[in-house]
C-alpha cells in the first residue's frame, strides 16, 4: 500500500486556512479588525515558532465558529472556498496530488486546521480522506472548542495511526511519503518512509538539509 499524505497550510495551499478564514470573516464585518487582527498575527507568528500551546492555538481558530450552525455557516464556508482559498491553489499542486491519485496511492490530506474549514479544500483537490482537528459539535451547533487529540505535530502521527486501524491498515506494512513546509510536522516527517520538505520553513530546511530530505516548491 502507498500512503500519501499532503499537510495543507503553506504545502499544497499558498497560505493558512486558518489565517485566512479570521481575515475573510474581518473583511465581512464578523470579526473586529483591530483587536482581531493582531492576536490572529500574534497567533499565527506562535505556531510557525512551534512556541504556541497546541489546545490554545486549535481553540483560538475553532472559536471564531462559536455560536452558528452548520448550516449558518455553510453559505460563507462556499464563499471562502472560491474567493480565498481556490485562487491560492497553483497548478504544480494540484498536479502533484493528481500524480499520486492517478498512481492509485492512499491519498490523505492531513492538517491542523479544523475540519469545516479545510474539507472543502479536500474535495477540491478530489482527495477523499481528510484528517483534520475536530470541531466540538453540541447538536448542530459549534461550541467554540475542539474536541478529541488534536491533529497537530505528535498528534498527526497518533491521529493517523487511529485512522489506519479502523481500516484494518498497518502503518509499518504502507510504503509512506509525507509532503509538508512546517517544523510542526517534524514528528510525521520522521515517522513516514519518505519524506519530501515543501515551501520549508527555515527551521524543518535546515534539518531537512542535513537529513538529505527532497525539497519541492510548489508555489
Amino acid at each position: 500500500m502507498k500512503l500519501t499524505l499532503f499537510d495543507l497550510d503553506h504545502t499544497v495551499l499558498n497560505g493558512d486556512s486558518d489565517v485566512l478564514w479570521c481575515d475573510f470573516l474581518v473583511e465581512k464585518g464578523l470579526l473586529g479588525r483591530t483587536e482581531f487582527t493582531a492576536r490572529n498575527a500574534d497567533m499565527a507568528a506562535r505556531y510557525k515558532a512551534g512556541t504556541v500551546g497546541l489546545k490554545e492555538f486549535a481553540d483560538f481558530y475553532v472559536g471564531t465558529l462559536a455560536g452558528r450552525t452548520v448550516q449558518q455557516w455553510e453559505p460563507l464556508r462556499q464563499e471562502f472556498l472560491a474567493d480565498w482559498i481556490v485562487p491560492r491553489i497553483t497548478p504544480a499542486a494540484v498536479a502533484l496530488v493528481d500524480k499520486h491519485l492517478e498512481a492509485g496511492d492512499l491519498v490523505v490530506m492531513t492538517t491542523a486546521t479544523n475540519r469545516f474549514i479545510t474539507e472543502l479544500t479536500a474535495i477540491y483537490f478530489d482527495i477523499e480522506h481528510l484528517i483534520a482537528t475536530e470541531p466540538e459539535m453540541r447538536g448542530d451547533l459549534f461550541t467554540g472548542s475542539t474536541t478529541g487529540v488534536l491533529n497537530m505535530r505528535e498528534g498527526k502521527v497518533e491521529r493517523l495511526h487511529a485512522w489506519l486501524t479502523a481500516r484494518g491498515l498497518r502503518f509499518k506494512d504502507c510504503k509512506s511519503t509525507a509532503y509538508s513546509d512546517s517544523i510542526n510536522d517534524l514528528p510525521l516527517l520522521e515517522a513516514v518512509k519518505h519524506p519530501v520538505m515543501v515551501n520549508a520553513d527555515a527551521t524543518l530546511a535546515a534539518i531537512g538539509s542535513e537529513r538529505g530530505w527532497p525539497a519541492l516548491q510548489l508555489h
